[in-house]
Parts: C-alpha cells; structure tokens; sequence
C-alpha cells in the first residue's frame, strides 16, 4: 500500500525533474515535458500548475514556427525564485570576500583570483593545440565538466560556430556584482580552445542563459575597395 508521504515524496522528485528540464531545455511546452518524463497531459499540467502557483515557473507565449495566424505556443520557464532551487549557496559571502579582495589588491587582484578559480574548474579540460582536433568535441567537454559543478551547460552548433549555454550559474548572484568572474570564464575558454570566443548573453546581466559562440571560420578581413 502506497502511503501518503511516499505519494508526496514522488511527486516532489517529480517536479524537481520538471525543474531540471525547465533549467536545461525551457522555455518549453508542456507536451515537450510529458514527452520527456512520460506523463501524461493531465500529470504534466497538474505539476506544472503547482509550480506557477509557488512561483517557481512562469508562463511565456512564442509565435508558431510556421507562418499563420494560429494561437502562440503556451512555453514555461523557472522564474528567478525557480532557478534559486538549484543553488546560490553562501552568495553574500563570497561576495564580502570578493569587495575585500578588490579593497586589498584592486580589480586585477579579482581578475586572478576568477582565472585561477575557473583553471581549476576546468582543469581535466585538455586544451586543443593541433589543427585535427576538434573544437567541437573540447567545448563538448567543457560542457560536461560544468554539467558536473550545476551550471546545467550544453553545446549546440549554431551557424558557423559552436555554442556553449549555461542554464544555470550558481555564482551568478556574485557575478552581478563582480563581473571579473565571467571574464576570467571566458579567458579560460578561449585559452583551452585556442581561438576568440564570444559571449553573447549572460544570466549575471539578466539573461535567462549564459551562451559563448566559438566561430569556426575566421572572419574574412574587410576588402580593400579598388578605386
């Protein structure tokens, strides 16, 4: 016989995997949900109404994909308070360490701190050194390791180029206030894969997703107009 507690434990490991997919994959639908965790339309928006009501997530409209005058898609996302469960420990801390830092020793004195920090974090990344190797397969890598430390990060191509997101940042609150943190990330993706990155969007400047664009191509130099 199931219990009640045992029936309220599921359902909270239930929401949290919806959570976790609202951090990875959102905004989405609620079909892409029950696809995802095998629910069934009822399930999803029952769980899915719960969180809206504490919350936790919010409710965005996209236009369809095809052109036409149909109703927008109904995606949902974690609002701020949603994307606080996976993680801002000891934020106020490190960001008295950091103003203390930066009072000692100045912004440079931050800047060294973040890189060395981030080399750390990353340390089990290879840098990519030869022409054959992939860029593709490093940032991949990269992904993984931040996975690893909750910045819940993927890759995806995009273009000419490869993109490395980050749908969570558990020092973004930190980051806000000290923005040397993620130059120094960026510095330590460029060195690992040995060319220029862009970052795009950040959660830090209110962003809903941290994304770095990794070219491939090198930009074409500006032609010279014969005259």
């Amino acid at each position: 016989m199931v219990t009640d507690k045992e029936t309220r434990t599921t359902e909270g490991d239930t929401r949290r995997q919806v959570m976790l997919l609202l951090l990875k994959d959102g905004p989405v639908t609620a079909s892409y949900l029950g696809e995802r965790l095998g629910l069934s339309a009822a399930g999803i928006r029952r769980h899915l109404d719960i969180l809206v009501e504490e919350e936790l997530t919010e409710v965005v409209h996209r236009r369809p994909h095809s052109a036409g005058r149909g109703r927008p898609a109904k995606h949902f996302r974690l609002t701020d308070r949603g994307r606080a469960q996976f993680g801002h420990a000891y934020d106020a801390l490190a960001s008295d360490a950091l103003d203390a830092l930066r009072a000692a020793g100045g912004a440079e004195a931050v800047r060294s701190f973040a890189k060395a920090r981030f080399e750390k974090l990353l340390a089990d990344v290879k840098p990519l050194v030869r022409d054959d190797e992939s860029v593709k397969e490093v940032a991949k890598k990269l992904a993984e390791v931040l996975d690893e430390h909750g910045y819940a990060a993927t890759v995806n191509s995009a273009g000419n180029g490869v993109q490395i997101c980050q749908h969570h940042c558990p020092v973004a609150h930190v980051a806000a206030e000290h923005p040397e943190l993620c130059e120094a990330e960026q510095e330590v993706f460029s060195a690992l894969l040995g060319k220029h990155v862009q970052p795009l969007a950040s959660i830090a400047d209110g962003h809903g997703i941290c994304t770095t664009n990794i070219p491939l191509t090198p930009v074409s130099p500006d032609r010279k107009t014969n005259l």
